[in-house]
């Protein structure tokens, strides 16, 4: 019986779904839809159209050229922000003949008072109007100034950023605070227990012996005080010239941002005035090779009560190539390739675990706190170094595990290593360039050294074009510069330079024999 009325219920429900189906395929006046298929247009309705990016050009890069020199450039990437900034050619590579510190005090004085703003605090809140953020960095090569802001405020942030640039007043309250802001920087990079920092300048200062990129970045401590409106007048009249500045957009239509270039960047006068430039250094990078050694008690750097082990820290480095050279995508595989991190990382080991540094160094020798590779690329030149750290009484040991890795990079290459090594470096290329000021910092920079910019997917496609023939070759290329060392801590078993010179020369990267009769 139950089943039967089982049987019952389920027949009423079906039918009650065909009685349903058929009134939902009727109109409300009673007749029904004609029966046609949904994979056809249905009769009467327009055809649809599609938003969609209007062929190649929406994602090209486009430049246009002013007459006094200055480039405009955009890239267009929907969404109600904008970033813009102006890009400079100049930094501590041009400060051979002035005193060394002017870009990074021109880094600490960005975006304070000018002709229109009278303080910084009135420039921040015109930009908040816009929901807009500043920034200013000064690396070894650039100057950039840039503002990310609502589109709509495009106009306004052109214009501040020309002023910020050209009119700014530069007094000697500022100044004077700026001097505070940089030696308080300074100590602060002394006492940080990240040495990553002052161990890069010390291995720029090593491979370029007081040249271009070899210059100091952070002003010395002596220079503060010598530093006055006068040396930056001086400086600015020669590097902030029209020819030698970009502005950048992202997000925002290009004639709209060529329109604000020229009526807020062409033909105004700098507060310096517009005297003909005397002394702009065109050096080219002359790679020296060298050590600088800073012997430092690293036992109390800690930053609460855990205490941190006293480490030494050696960075070996190698010239490599300017990223204006074919070389240079090799060679960024190939840093890809060594990859490495530090032995505690957030978010646990696997961060790159198949990489050289860590299978052959970290994951073998317990000891080692840290083995990563960098990159450093100019106009000019290039560095490649692998950064270690371990106990100071491990320190020769540590010296020869990573000059034999730099032995075993021109050595034979996996084909799976090396397809993972350039398939990170394409994940990583494309992760960065989903962020709009990644993408600014990149159209800029480009422009800036190229008048032109290569695009994500052409970048792509070279990186998959890269051998292990290639890797092989720009390595046994690199290996016959010599090599730049820097190191930091207690330096009493450090090899000698010669040592390590000869351990890079030899077939298998091992540090000569030492014999001692007593430890």
């Amino acid at each position: 019986l139950s089943a039967k009325r089982e049987t019952k219920e389920i027949l009423l429900r079906d039918e009650r779904a065909v009685c349903g189906l058929a009134a939902a395929r009727s109109y409300s006046g009673g007749g029904s839809y004609p029966n046609v298929s949904l994979t056809c247009p249905l009769p009467g309705v327009p055809k649809a159209v599609f938003a969609a990016a209007e062929g190649r050009e929406r994602f090209e890069t486009r430049v246009t050229v002013l007459e006094n020199g200055l480039r405009v450039a955009s890239q267009n990437k929907f969404g109600q922000f904008c970033t813009v900034g102006l890009l400079i050619n100049s930094g501590s590579r041009h400060e051979a003949k002035y005193l060394s510190g002017i870009a990074h005090f021109l880094e600490k004085l960005a975006f304070s008072s000018t002709a229109q703003f009278s303080s910084k605090d009135e420039i921040l809140l015109t930009l908040e109007k816009h929901g807009g953020i500043c920034d200013c960095q000064a690396s070894r090569d650039t100057i950039m100034y840039a503002v990310s802001a609502d589109a709509k405020g495009l106009d306004t942030v052109v214009n501040l950023l020309a002023d910020v640039a050209l009119q700014p007043r530069l007094s000697d309250e500022e100044i004077e605070m700026t001097r505070m802001a940089v030696r308080f920087e300074l100590e602060d990079l002394n006492m940080r227990p990240d040495p990553e920092p002052l161990l890069t300048e010390m291995i720029h200062a090593a491979a370029y012996r007081e040249n271009t990129v070899g210059l100091k970045r952070f002003c010395p401590v002596e220079n503060t005080d010598k530093i006055d409106q006068k040396v930056l007048h001086s400086y600015l009249s020669n590097y902030y010239t029209p020819d030698r500045m970009v502005l950048a957009g992202v997000g925002i239509e290009h004639e709209q941002l060529v329109e604000c270039a020229k009526k807020y960047l062409l033909g105004v006068e700098p507060v310096w005035g517009s005297a003909q430039t005397k002394e702009v250094d065109r050096s080219v990078a002359q790679y020296t090779g060298g050590i600088v050694k800073v012997e430092k008690d690293m036992s109390d750097v800690s930053l609460g009560p855990t205490p941190i082990p006293e480490l030494t820290h050696i960075m070996i480095g190698l010239e490599s190539c300017s990223f204006l050279e074919e070389d240079f995508i090799p060679f960024a595989v190939l840093n890809m390739m060594m990859g490495g991190g530090g032995s505690f990382s957030a978010g646990g080991p696997g961060k790159g675990m198949f990489t050289r540094l860590y299978l052959n160094v970290l994951n073998r020798h317990h000891w080692m706190y840290n083995a990563t590779s960098y990159h450093h690329s100019y106009e000019d030149t290039g560095l490649l170094c692998i950064h270690a750290s371990a106990d100071p009484k491990q320190v020769r040991e540590m010296v020869e595990i990573i000059t034999r890795e730099f032995i075993l990079m021109a050595g034979a290459i996996g084909e799976v290593e090396l397809e993972r090594a350039k398939t990170q470096l394409k994940s990583m290329l494309m992760m960065n360039l989903e962020s709009r000021p990644v993408i600014f910092e990149d159209v800029g920079r480009q422009v800036l050294a190229t008048n032109t910019r290569k695009l994500p997917h052409e970048l792509c496609a070279l990186i998959s074009k890269v051998k292990s023939t290639d890797i092989k070759r720009v390595v046994t290329k690199m290996l016959h510069k010599k090599p730049a060392v820097a190191a930091l801590g207690d330096l009493t078993d450090l090899p000698t330079y010669e040592h390590i010179q000869e351990a890079l020369s030899s077939k298998d990267g091992r540090l000569p024999r030492l014999y001692r009769l007593f430890r």
